[in-house]
């Protein structure tokens, strides 16, 4: 983020001494994106930043994908994946839905223990925030959480997961960074007025935030020639150290609340509704708005085919119209996989004419590159979805390939 933010204790200049109240010498430490060609900030620790006693194999979760073959769309019920009242640690209980070699989309229904101390080298990290509230300590500061924030954490940020009560996150991990879209933007970095939020919408970190302690261990999560894999490196000292930061590169929060959709006189496509972007990705968000107004208007999508993108959304509330006849719910997830034309269920179009709005809430994720499944999602796939448009199909249970009957009301 090109959004200039300083806190805490600074010297003057850049690069100068600073020292505590006994003339012991701050350690200076530049957090910086693409080398020292991007987005950065400079952080002052009480210790060394890279002393570190000890390095073991961290075991991630599964990591496993498999391809979408054959071809066909997919439902997957995020809802039935963790058992009631059983909570899951933020970072490690995270389950693995969908992936490729560009982003991975995890979900995770926590309990209220923190989480251990993490880092993700491989890239920022977009975790929405379905349900529940709490804080993400970081190496920059406190950032509270609520339903309906997107967390934004940069690449190789110190930070772990407080939850105040139990939460459904649904992370986004990237292998890049992930902006908010280039054209919201001018070329110095200021949000325009076109865009669907700004500056005043992003929640960072209030106030520095310190803690003690020695041979201090953090799990991050970084790759090799073979993939993804995790370390735990303990720390001589604390990580969140830091007496003062300033920069333009920090963990901030934006509350879907926040953004104003943008509508037209008939139907517009997703871009309209984007809110981020990484690399061979973006963000989409579909909101609670007023509808086409055109007389003769079909407020919902057309059929469409992805011939570029898998296109993944998440239903997270409301009442999605798109969708009436499918088994699609709150908590649901859709991929759409390129190759294949999707859009409403027939018997949507004709029951939303002359709609002027639509009660809806959802998180969308367009991929450049086809999305493989992660155990998470295959665990709670509904078999029935692919062929709800028909109205028939093969038997869920993989049968004989007599007909199977859908409501399609």
């Amino acid at each position: 983020m090109a959004h200039y933010r300083a806190l805490g204790r600074l010297p003057r200049q850049r690069h100068t001494q600073l020292r505590d109240e006994d003339g012991h010498l701050f350690r200076e430490e530049l957090m910086g994106e693409e080398g020292f060609s991007s987005d950065s900030s400079l952080l002052y620790h009480r210790g060394v930043p890279s002393a570190i006693t000890d390095s073991q194999v961290w075991e991630l979760p599964d990591q496993s994908r498999t391809p979408n073959h054959p071809l066909k769309p997919r439902h997957l019920k995020l809802h039935d994946l963790f058992p009631a009242g059983q909570g899951a640690c933020p970072v490690e209980g995270r389950r693995m839905i969908l992936g490729n070699n560009d982003v991975r989309i995890g979900y995770v229904v926590t309990g209220t223990e923190p989480s251990p101390l993490y880092r993700n080298a491989i890239g920022d990290e977009c975790v929405y925030v379905e349900a529940g509230t709490g804080t993400v300590e970081t190496v920059f500061g406190v950032v509270p959480y609520r339903a309906g924030d997107y967390v934004l954490v940069p690449r190789a940020t110190d930070h772990r997961w407080v939850p105040a009560e139990p939460s459904r996150l649904y992370a986004i991990e990237a292998n890049s960074h992930i902006h908010p879209p280039k054209r919201y933007l001018s070329r110095f970095g200021q949000f325009l007025e076109h865009a669907p939020f700004c500056e005043r919408d992003l929640h960072g970190p209030a106030e520095t935030f310190q803690a003690e302690g020695s041979d201090v261990e953090v799990l991050v999560k970084h790759r090799t020639s073979a993939g993804i894999v995790g370390t735990r490196l303990t720390y001589a000292t604390h990580p969140f150290d830091v007496v003062g930061w300033d920069g333009c590169l920090y963990p901030y929060t934006f509350n879907i609340e926040d953004y104003m959709p943008i509508t037209g006189k008939v139907h517009q496509p997703p871009p309209v509704h984007q809110v981020f972007e990484g690399w061979n990705f973006v963000i989409c968000n579909f909101l609670p708005r007023k509808v086409d107004y055109h007389d003769l208007a079909i407020p919902v999508p057309y059929y469409h085919s992805n011939v570029d993108s898998d296109e993944v959304m998440f239903y997270v509330g409301g009442d999605y119209e798109a969708r009436k006849g499918s088994g699609i719910n709150i908590g649901s997830i859709s991929l759409h996989p390129g190759g294949h034309a999707h859009g409403p269920q027939p018997s949507a179009i004709e029951a939303s004419l002359g709609a002027d709005y639509f009660d809806e809430s959802a998180v969308m994720v367009d991929t450049f590159a086809p999305l493989e499944l992660g155990e998470g999602g295959l665990a709670v796939e509904d078999p029935a979805y692919a062929w709800t448009w028909a109205g028939r199909g093969p038997e869920a249970d993989g049968g004989d390939g007599g007909p199977a009957v859908f409501s399609n009301s």
